[in-house]
């Protein structure tokens, strides 16, 4: 046990911290600290100081001096990288060498806001197409919307939050954020580095808080724009219960699929694939749920992936040298291996993995002759699990990478071309990965998925365009 708890009371002008939630590590449950807790009072003050901050101070900031504070912010992380990683290594479970990663990533993630934010410009629209108008001119204009509501899951603690906050601040709004319960203690971090880095109080309030508690921040008619990364279940209610005037943009995840066609370069498929499916336990968005390889290369896949599977270490996430760490809680523990027994006993084997070693590490599970109606493969696992099928056909596999409610983004290995763009352009989903595994992704380019996997896009430039607004202008010039 820590021999000191470290508290972090709410920071809402006017709000005093009354209760505490307590963070616990994943991995052996150790209290990591105290975190005042945001009741409906705390978010309705929290609302109205980013009302009365967005009239008053970033409405007006120039975006010279909003770009120039996301960029201190992206030096700052890189700054306080090792002790934000092991941050998020302590409260999430994730291996140290990738939250190391997720923070160079978050650093990146504001400093690509930093340049969003001085090319935040509008069009001219040529309003002499039609006789009558040659004396007047159109201009287009994006504005910030106002109070964005940002609320973020537990497995990418930092980043996940970056990617709402830098582009909610590139385009000059307010956001009110609500992170996971689970994994508060990034953001809390990140909001001391954005002060330190010159961002104004009130412009990012942080408001930790359980369960329904949330659902103050979600209805309330002041949000001009709710930003919800987590499952499927809550996104869709939130949408239902958000007022008729807030903008959503929803990533709600997936059980990504993966074709290994027999031309591919088998290998780095492997190398890929196994990347994809196990790292952080398989607790991302986009991991590596199905893979489908062609019948002709199909054991020899499987031998070589069931070999790289088990030099992976599962073990302390601290450890510079763990692949493979703790699942969250022991909800999701349960659901993994409830999922894998109910694979088996359907016809399904283990070819790999499946124990729990202690509290909340299970060995990354490889399953083959799993069917598409298995909970495996037609729904989000979020655990280490990997079912690896075969196909005949390349329409065959993508019919079967189509065949479900999710959509966020797929993998195709081949060193065919034609193949290649006939994956690419057929597959229903967000984006597609051509020789990489779906679990890629840059922190520029558009993100977002189709069907129930979500609505609308991040990546730092989109994310801003969801978070502006157009306005037109028309001038009549009077010309003689």
């Amino acid at each position: 046990m820590l021999k000191e708890v470290v508290k972090y009371p709410l920071s809402i002008r006017g709000i005093e911290s009354k209760e505490f939630n307590e963070v616990k590590s994943p991995f052996n449950g150790d209290v990591i600290a105290a975190i005042g807790q945001a009741d409906e009072k705390a978010i309705d003050a929290a609302l109205s100081v980013a009302e009365d901050v967005f009239k008053n101070v970033m409405r007006s900031m120039p975006a010279h001096q909003r770009s120039e504070i996301l960029h201190k912010t992206s030096k700052l992380l890189l700054e306080k990288k090792e002790d934000i990683a092991r941050t998020i290594a302590l409260e999430g479970g994730k291996p140290i060498k990738d939250a190391r990663i997720e923070v160079a990533r978050a650093a990146n993630t504001f400093l690509l806001a930093s340049h969003e934010a001085m090319r935040l410009d509008g069009e001219q629209i040529p309003m002499d197409v039609t006789a009558g108008n040659e004396n007047r001119l159109g201009l287009v204009l994006r504005e910030p919307l106002g109070i964005i509501g940002g609320i973020t899951p537990f497995n990418f603690p930092l980043n996940l939050v970056a990617h709402k906050v830098a582009p909610a601040i590139a385009a000059g709004n307010c956001i009110v954020l609500k992170p996971s319960s689970q994994t508060p203690i990034a953001s809390i971090k990140l909001g001391a580095v954005l002060k330190e880095a010159g961002l104004p109080d009130g412009v990012l309030q942080i408001i930790p808080c359980r369960g329904s508690k949330g659902n103050a921040l979600v209805k309330d008619p002041r949000l001009a724009v709710l930003t919800f990364t987590g499952s499927p279940e809550i996104g869709w209610q939130m949408r239902r219960d958000a007022h008729a005037g807030t903008r959503l943009v929803l990533e709600l995840g997936g059980n990504a699929g993966v074709i290994v066609h027999d031309d591919a370069d088998l290998d780095l498929a492997v190398r890929g694939a196994v990347r994809g499916g196990y790292a952080h336990a398989g607790q991302t968005c986009i991991s590596v749920q199905r893979v489908y390889v062609q019948k002709n290369v199909y054991k020899q896949f499987v031998d070589k992936f069931v070999e790289l599977v088990k030099t992976l270490k599962v073990g302390d996430p601290l450890d510079d040298s763990t692949d493979v760490g703790p699942l969250i809680d022991d909800g999701a523990v349960e659901k993994t291996l409830d999922w894998v027994d109910k694979a088996v006993k359907s016809g399904a084997k283990v070819l790999s993995g499946g124990k729990v070693i202690n509290n909340h590490l299970v060995e990354p599970v490889v399953l083959s002759d799993t069917k598409a109606d298995m909970l495996v493969v037609c729904q989000e696992v979020f655990g280490p699990v990997v079912s690896i099928m075969q196909y005949d056909t390349i329409d065959e596999a993508i019919t079967k990478m189509n065949d479900g409610r999710f959509g966020l983004q797929a993998g195709v290995f081949t060193s065919n071309l034609d193949i290649a763009f006939k994956a690419a352009r057929t597959i229903d989903v967000g984006g597609v990965m051509v020789n990489d595994a779906p679990t890629f992704r840059s922190d520029h380019m558009p993100y977002g998925g189709r069907k129930e996997s979500g609505l609308g896009l991040e990546g730092v430039r989109y994310a801003v365009h969801e978070m502006t607004q157009p306005k037109f202008i028309c001038l009549n010039l009077n010309i003689k």
